[in-house]
């Protein structure tokens, strides 16, 4: 005869879950953070279950001025709802334990995934909304441009980098989620299941997330007498000498100068970490390179846009033979940083 009775590691399972469901009421759930160089420390917008929180007042304001509606909590029925609900699924969780049932578990992760399904949905309508939604008669106008923040990752918006991401209360909902999962997975012998073509499936998956992950740390073109250094704000015109650098947030800062971003890089060392760096390769044009494995050298007739005077190569024969051209001296990429 069948056992349709839950395992104890599962009923344990759903109490911790229902344990992170009410400690998702307490923290923001998810969080926007906005930087410019007007605002060096960043803005933040934190959105609780209940409530909207963090630097409103100056987001509001400043959205003022290029038409965007200002956020206050009572306009969103949402805050009033999803205490209740999150609460609702903390409940079920603890009477799925007692029902003692893996139908009952089943129903309930199917339930939860399709919450977040609708949640996904209506913060893409709330992006929406607020980003193209603008007042016709705003102060700043901009052609064809609109203020989407993103769902998840970076976006540039104007001077102003928009990040999105969970915060803790999010993290605690998606930990719930995946506890479910596990729930569901060994109740009902899932891995017992899984086929050749499956197994395929998800490598493949898995795959092409990981090409996704590197594709976002590539460099990104910079172009010539257009784009303008981060750090000293001249234009970039030279394609043997220019830098940029990745942050792990996704946004991208360009520089005329190995000096000028290593000088970029000290003084905002504690607001942003640099996920990945590129120089440009001295004997080829506009072509970036990784910085940690280039050869360098500097000095000599080497005579770059701000005076660094570094030279950057992707071969160690080209950086020797332009060592004794232009009567310069080897160095390394620590000795740049340090």
């Amino acid at each position: 005869m069948k056992n349709y009775k839950l395992s104890s590691l599962s009923k344990i399972l759903l109490v911790v879950a229902a344990i992170f469901l009410i400690g998702s009421l307490f923290f923001p759930i998810w969080r926007i953070e906005l930087d410019a160089p007007q605002y060096p420390e960043g803005l933040v917008l934190l959105l609780f279950a209940n409530k909207i929180a963090g630097d409103v007042e100056i987001i509001n304001g400043l959205n003022h001025y290029i038409g965007m509606k200002t956020l206050h909590t009572e306009n969103f029925f949402e805050f009033t709802v999803l205490p209740y609900i999150i609460g609702f699924f903390a409940l079920i969780s603890l009477l799925v334990m007692f029902i003692n049932r893996k139908k009952a578990a089943l129903f309930l992760f199917i339930l939860f995934i399709l919450f977040a399904i609708l949640s996904a949905v209506d913060f893409y309508r709330w992006n929406y909304d607020y980003g193209h939604n603008l007042d016709p008669n705003a102060a700043i106008k901009v052609p064809g441009m609109a203020y989407q923040p993103p769902m998840l990752g970076f976006k540039q918006l104007l001077n102003f980098g928009a990040y999105s991401i969970p915060d803790t209360g999010g993290w605690l909902l998606i930990l719930t989620g995946v506890l479910l999962f596990i729930i569901v997975f060994k109740e009902f012998d899932m891995i017992k299941k899984f086929k050749k073509k499956s197994a395929t499936a998800v490598t493949l998956l898995l795959l092409t997330l990981g090409m996704y992950s590197c594709k976002n740390t590539e460099a990104v073109p910079i172009a010539l007498h257009s784009d303008q250094c981060e750090s000293c704000k001249m234009s970039i015109s030279d394609g043997k000498f220019g830098a940029e650098i990745i942050t792990e947030k996704g946004r991208v800062y360009k520089f005329d100068d190995i000096s000028c971003m290593v000088a970029y890089c000290k003084e905002n060392s504690g607001n942003q970490k640099t996920k990945a760096h590129y120089i440009h390769d001295y004997t080829q044009d506009n072509v970036l390179i990784p910085a940690e494995t280039a050869f360098y050298i500097k000095g000599g007739n080497i005579n770059s846009p701000m005076r660094g005077n570094i030279a950057a190569f992707s071969t160690e024969e080209e950086a020797d033979r332009f060592e004794y051209e232009l009567e310069a001296e080897k160095t390394d990429w620590s000795s740049i940083v340090k």
